[in-house]
């Protein structure tokens, strides 16, 4: 376990439960606070500021202990979000265990289990997961580019999350590769979904959101490493042009159709996929474009 320089600590929480806000409903959990991957263009980085530390974002790392969950069946056909706001397999859990804690906690339930993960480390929890009756696992892969995601994660490779997705795929739980942020000008998603869709159910697009505090982090790095993209980047961020994003919607709808696969709309249908054929999904966050044209999605 390569620990850096985090710095550590533990914490005790009431709960580790927190009903959910995102659009897949539910109970979000997250059994750390902040996370070693340290992801450049991290939305979650704004949850800094209810943390007391003054580190920067991937430099601590909250350990998370809570009371047993008492009537763990209260929780039966609820989803169960593991890593909302941060990795529960970031490279700590090695150690610490939380999240595998967690999975015994809820082990027996019918809790509907989706992880969220840019690590391979969730392979160890496969005995667990493969008691619950209804389980997704996520990868978060926007590139399959290794030096560009090094300068963007400090989590494991795109070739090692692959094989994770593989091996949970073929182990008969249901898999999400999840293009996310879509770099405009970097982020190739028909590469990546010809890549993974042999052993994918779904395929989540979203684009990247400069929104947050790291803005200017991410301006400042395409303007050193892809110096033509910065009129592409000022169009969309400074002058919130949303040309970009459409030419993309209907470039992946076109895609999708000549492929044979499914295309749904700011949706996320469950199911395992034909093999080869995944669903995917355009969900696609930007403030102009609509998503309610719903004759797209049969």
């Amino acid at each position: 376990m390569n620990q850096q320089e985090e710095i550590i600590r533990d914490i005790d929480v009431q709960s580790v439960m927190t009903r959910s806000s995102l659009p897949v409903g539910g109970y979000s959990v997250n059994p750390y606070v902040g996370c070693p991957h340290a992801c450049k263009y991290c939305y979650a980085s704004f949850m800094k500021r209810f943390t007391g530390h003054t580190e920067p974002w991937g430099a601590f790392l909250d350990v998370k202990h809570w009371k047993p969950i008492a009537n763990p069946h209260r929780f039966d056909r609820e989803r169960i979000v593991i890593g909302s706001v941060t990795d529960g397999y970031n490279p700590f859990e090695e150690h610490f265990q939380r999240t595998r804690h967690l999975l015994e906690e809820l082990r027996g339930t019918t809790a509907e289990i989706l992880i969220c993960t840019k690590s391979d480390l969730v392979l160890r929890d496969l005995d667990l997961l493969r008691e619950f009756p209804r389980v997704t696992v996520s990868w978060s892969v926007n590139t399959l580019d290794e030096a560009f995601r090094a300068d963007m994660d400090r989590a494991v490779s795109i070739e090692r999350r692959l094989e994770a997705m593989r091996r949970i795929y073929e182990a008969g739980i249901r898999t999400v590769c999840f293009v996310s942020p879509i770099f405009p000008g970097i982020t190739d998603p028909k590469a990546i979904i010809e890549r993974v869709r042999e052993f994918a159910d779904l395929v989540w697009l979203e684009n990247l959101n400069l929104r947050g505090s790291f803005k200017a982090t991410i301006l400042a790095y395409i303007r050193e490493k892809h110096s033509e993209l910065v009129p592409l980047y000022e169009e969309i961020y400074n002058r919130r042009r949303t040309d970009y994003w459409q030419a993309l919607e209907q470039e992946m709808a076109a895609y999708a159709a000549a492929n044979g696969l499914p295309y749904r709309v700011n949706d996320l249908p469950y199911g395992r996929s034909e093999k080869g054929h995944p669903v995917v999904v355009n969900y696609f966050y930007h403030e102009k474009i609509r998503l309610n044209n719903r004759s797209s999605e049969r």
